[in-house]
């Protein structure tokens, strides 16, 4: 219709006592117009969204949903169908709870000042790669880290901005009592490199990888669901 509008349009006399002459434009050219003119507004609201064919095609969808035989049951298949999914998502939500959100996503991105938003993995990483350089002040901050971020992982405690080495210590030692003197140690060493400028040693790396590997294998005795408090 439309094309044949515009040929009309194109190929009509010219008015009287006007300076319209003829046009006869050749094939490429007139389809070129035609795709100008459906490029207008006008033309381009009237096309269906991606919804309008969403939902086509679930009506489509439901619509094939009807007995082989054609009897007064194929009405209800497609209510059926929808009754069943619904009824194994529920079942589904009762069985597996809610989804899950990635647990990387849920920690903190601040520890110990900094934002580091690694695994525990890849700050263990980290700290085996100094080791091998023996930059000892960089893997022993590291393997602290690593320490910090897996208990968090593991959801045996928090760790909130503000917290520092030795309230992380504290509280790691009420779900590892055994180590809570080593906890301690550890936390004063954390702060000597970082803050405190002094050098790292192989002995103190030593010390705190082999403390993380103990809590990382180690069963906790009491579990944590609140998020560290930060003294005021």
């Amino acid at each position: 219709m439309i094309t044949g509008l515009i040929a009309g349009l194109l190929a009509g006399p010219a008015l009287p006592g006007t300076a319209l002459t003829l046009l006869d434009p050749d094939a490429p050219e007139a389809q070129r117009w035609v795709r100008d003119e459906l490029a207008k507004a006008p033309y381009q609201a009237a096309q269906p969204t991606w919804f309008d064919r969403l939902s086509q095609s679930v009506l489509d969808w439901l619509a094939s949903l009807t007995a082989p035989d054609g009897g007064a049951f194929s009405a209800w298949v497609p209510v059926i169908v929808v009754v069943i999914v619904i009824a194994v998502l529920g079942a589904a939500w009762l069985i597996f709870g809610a989804p899950r959100l990635n647990r990387r996503s849920r920690l903190g991105v601040e520890l110990f000042g900094d934002d580091d938003r690694r695994s525990a993995e890849d700050m263990r990483r980290a700290a085996a790669d100094a080791a091998l350089r023996a930059d000892w002040s960089l893997a022993s901050t590291e393997i602290f880290r690593a320490l910090a971020r897996g208990l968090a992982e593991r959801t045996v405690l928090s760790v909130s901005p503000g917290t520092t080495a030795h309230d992380f210590a504290g509280r790691a030692a009420q779900a590892f009592p055994f180590a809570q003197v080593r906890l301690s140690d550890a936390a004063r060493v954390f702060d000597e490199v970082r803050y405190l400028g002094r050098p790292g040693t192989e002995a103190g790396y030593r010390e705190l990888l082999t403390l993380e590997r103990e809590l990382s294998a180690a069963t906790p005795s009491l579990l944590e669901t609140p998020a560290l408090s930060v003294p005021r």
